[in-house]
Formats: C-alpha cells, sequence, structure tokens
C-alpha cells in the first residue's frame, strides 16, 4: 500500500482565517468563539443547570440551550459580552501589532 504524503499547514493563530474568511470577519469569529467558550466553562464549572444559567444570565432557557450547542450565528458579539458581564466577567479589547 502507497504512503500519502501529508501536508501540514501552520496555522494563522486563528482558524476562522486560515479557513478562508475575510480578515475582519475572522477576527470577529474569532472573539465570538472564544466569548462562547468562556461562557460555556463558566456554566459547567458552576454546575449550572440551563434553567439557573438562564437566570443568573437573563435570558431563556433555549437562549442557554444555544450556546452550550456553540450556535456562535444565533448570538452578536455585543450580546455576548453582555453575558459575560452579566456573569461577573471583566471583557476587555486589546489591540496588537
Amino acid at each position: 500500500m502507497k504512503k500519502e504524503k501529508l501536508k501540514i499547514t501552520q496555522s494563522s493563530g486563528n482558524v476562522f482565517l486560515d479557513l478562508g474568511f475575510p480578515p475582519d470577519e475572522a477576527v470577529i469569529l474569532a472573539m465570538r468563539s472564544e466569548l462562547m467558550c468562556q461562557l460555556e466553562i463558566l456554566i459547567r464549572d458552576k454546575q449550572w443547570t440551563q434553567a439557573e444559567a438562564a437566570q443568573a444570565l437573563s435570558i431563556s432557557q433555549s437562549r442557554v440551550s444555544d450556546l452550550i450547542r456553540g450556535k456562535f450565528e444565533k448570538f452578536s458579539l455585543d450580546m455576548l459580552i453582555t453575558l459575560a458581564t452579566r456573569a461577573g466577567k471583566k471583557v476587555e479589547l486589546r489591540l496588537a501589532a
């Protein structure tokens, strides 16, 4: 059996950029993804039910379900920042060269 040679491509550090999204969109998608992951970790670490998380975040249980399932198309960056703030997290934006 002939072995295929695998081509490994160095990541840019942003998977969305690597997938071909325009740079401006890739940055926003990465930010949204990171915030969603951090919120899901917080919910898991606090051992909240979806109903408890909904109450703490002032959203519906179905929105918590969307968050946990990673349906990031349903959450704007603004909304995710709002949810993180409601959860007691400090959100900062840093510019890099």
